[in-house]
This record gives structure tokens, sequence and C-alpha cells, in this order.
């Protein structure tokens, strides 16, 4: 645990101390408890609705088709501006809304007990961490704690408003009490003509464990920005105003120290709320490269494996050594083409020559065996003249 004690406050100077409930260990998630407090905040609206007869309690028809005019109830009789003139239309003047609003809009939204209660608990851990009660604009620099826990015996002596204020005073809250003070304003709007006329800030939330009715709460109630709650009856709506975590909260001894019996303990369950624990972090520490990294981890895991290395595609038509794993007689028939290229460039011309003149007369004695097929290579020949025409060349293939 983090902080095993908290310091009892007590200006009278008898100090003690009081062991941190593990509520104020719970995840702080604000987007849960914004979510929330969005939903219950719907389940005190009151049901409004326009009336049913509003923009509609007009004597109108339609005038149909036909008369070169938008077929919209048009106001009857005579004699006036207002006949002839549109009306029921949204779009009309002194026509109905659109889509009026009913009554019977869902205007309760159900919250599962489980999800308040785990906002709740986000909210309370919330309320224990110093920046976020300060982001929210509480005044706690001349606190000397965050949580603020004060002793019981201080407060069972108070029955006055004026001793109140002198107590929270000497706890350091007066920067938070005259803010508080200072910005009660009329509100902007038409709100200030619906019974609520004035706004101010929100101030610290006193817990405590008695009953409505104690001297504390009736010395207590009167402060502006001050606001009361039993610990047996936390209400997000007052833990997380607007949904917006990390609101001052000051704890009477009573009321901090029955925390673990309403919520729990990681090793008991509550004794109120059946079966109930407080919520747990998923991670402690949440520097996961430090863990990750750490010789506990890192010999516990397995060695990094290879990636099996696998050879390239090689097209063995142009490759030879390729070639020869595939066909061993590649290297042969290669190595003799390139005898014979080789034989064949070294030839002198005279060697050139009678192999022209062989060549030759093997052509002319195939023309002999086959003159037909002589006659169309002949043709086929680019540099045969003169062309002849066609009707010459059937006589010629003919007599051959």
């Amino acid at each position: 645990m983090a902080r095993p004690l908290v310091t009892v406050q007590s200006p009278s100077g008898k100090k003690g101390t009081a062991s941190f409930p593990e509520v104020f260990l719970s995840p702080i998630r604000t987007d849960f408890i914004n979510m929330v407090h969005t939903k219950m905040n719907k389940n005190h609206r009151q049901p409004y609705a326009v009336s049913a007869l509003a923009g509609e309690d007009t004597s109108a028809v339609s005038w149909g088709t036909g008369r070169a005019v938008s077929r919209i109830p048009r106001v009857s009789g005579g004699g006036s501006h207002r006949s002839g003139q549109g009306a029921f239309g949204n779009m009309c003047r002194k026509g109905r809304m659109f889509a009026p609003t009913k009554v019977w809009r869902r205007w309760h939204v159900a919250v599962s007990v489980d999800q308040k209660r785990f906002a709740t608990c986000a909210a309370l851990a919330a309320s224990a961490v110093a920046p976020l009660v300060m982001a929210r604009g509480h005044r706690i620099s001349h606190l000397p704690e965050v949580p603020l826990v004060v002793a019981d015996a201080d407060l069972a002596s108070l029955v006055r408003t004026k001793d109140a204020i002198a107590l929270l005073e000497a706890l350091g809250l007066t920067d938070e009490l005259t803010k508080v003070k200072d910005s009660r304003h009329i509100r902007s709007g038409h709100g200030k003509a619906r019974n609520r006329k004035y706004v101010q800030s929100k101030g610290p939330l006193f817990i405590h464990n008695t009953s409505s009715d104690n001297a504390l709460c009736k010395a207590l109630r009167n402060i502006p920005g001050i606001e009361l709650a039993n610990v047996n009856r936390l209400n997000l709506l007052q833990l997380a105003p607007g949904g917006h975590s990390g609101r001052l909260i000051v704890w009477s001894e009573g009321a901090f120290n029955q925390l673990n019996a309403i919520f729990g303990t990681r090793k008991e369950v509550s004794q109120i709320k059946k079966g109930f624990q407080p919520p747990r972090s998923v991670l402690t520490n949440c520097d996961i490269s430090r863990i990750i990294n750490s010789p506990e981890i890192q010999s516990q895991l397995r060695l990094k494996k290879s990636a099996p290395k696998r050879a390239p595609h090689v097209n063995p038509l142009n490759n030879l050594k390729v070639m020869a794993n595939l066909n061993p007689n590649a290297v042969t028939v290669k190595r003799n083409h390139a005898r014979e290229a080789n034989r064949k460039a070294k030839r002198s011309a005279e060697e050139k020559k009678r192999d022209e003149k062989l060549r030759l007369s093997r052509k002319k004695a195939e023309h002999k065996k086959n003159p037909r097929k002589a006659f169309k290579q002949l043709l086929h020949t680019p540099s045969i003249a003169p062309v002849r025409s066609d009707l010459e060349i059937g006589i010629l293939v003919g007599q051959k």
C-alpha cells in the first residue's frame, strides 16, 4: 500500500493517525465516472411538454389543388389579414413546432448497481490525489494533507455556524471558502426566471457518519459552498459534480474509518454491500518497459527464434550452376556449343566459301528432287526479278 497511515487533523493540537482505506487505491477511470454521472443525472428530471393544442387551435382547412397555391391548411373566414394564412405546419407563422415534445419521453436511464459502485470507488480514489483536486479548481495549497480527515473530538463541539467556519479556516480552507463566496453571480439566460437565479462554484464536500439532524450538520449546512453527505449514502453526483473527478472532501474521523467496512478490502468483502470488494488496477506498476526488461522476466523468456533462410528463386535457364543441379549434362552440352561456336568463328575465308558452295549444291540437289517446292521458295525470295503476274505464275506452276 502506498500510504498506510493518514494524519487526523485537529486544530486543538491532538493529532492522531488513521489507516488508509483500500477504496482509495481503486483505478481512476475518468471516462467511466463521466459516463455513469451522465446517466444518473437524468434520473431526477421532471417531464415537460408543450400543450397538445399549441399551434393547432385554429379553424383551418386546406384549399386542395387547382388554385395554384400550396396544400397547407389555411385559416378560414374573410375580412382580415389572418384569413387565408397558412396554419398548423411548423413552417407557418403561429403554427405548431416540429415533432412536439411529449411527456412520455424516456426521461430516466437505468444504471446498474455495479456501475454506480465502480464509479463511486473511482471518484473517491481521485479525491485523494492532490493534482486532480487542484486541477478541478479547489484551493488546497494551505491544506496539511489530502485526504483531509478531522478528529471527531473537534466536530462534536460544533453547534453554531461561526464555530464551524473557524474550524474550517483553522484547517486551511480559507482560500476555498473565499473562492466560493466570490464566485456567486446571477445566471445568464432565462434560467434566472426559472427558480435558479444564482450560480456559484462547488466547495468542499463534508462527509460524516451522523444523522442529518445532528448539531454538526446544522452548523455546516448554511456555509456557502459546503455540501454534506453521509458516508453510508455516498452519491456520485456529489463526489464528481459535472462528471469531473477530484472533488475536495473533508472527512470526519468516524466516516473515514468506516470506509473499509462499507467498501471492503482486497482480503475481506464489504460488510454492507454483499460480496463487494473495491476494484483493483490491472497493473500496480505502469512502467511496462522496466518490467519487461527486468532480469526476472528476461530469464524466463524463450530464446529469440531466427527465421529460416530461404534461397532466392533463380531461373535455371539463366544460371548454369542452378541448371547443373537439375541436369548435370547441361554443362557438357553448353561446353560443346561453346566449342562449336568458337570453331566456327575461327574459320578462314576459304572454309566459309567452301561451306557456302556445299550448301548451294545441297539446295540444288533438293530442288531437283522437288521442283514444285523449289519454285515456291523462289517466288517468296524478295530479290526475284522480274515480278510476274498471277496468271504467269499459274502457267509456270502448271508446266512444272
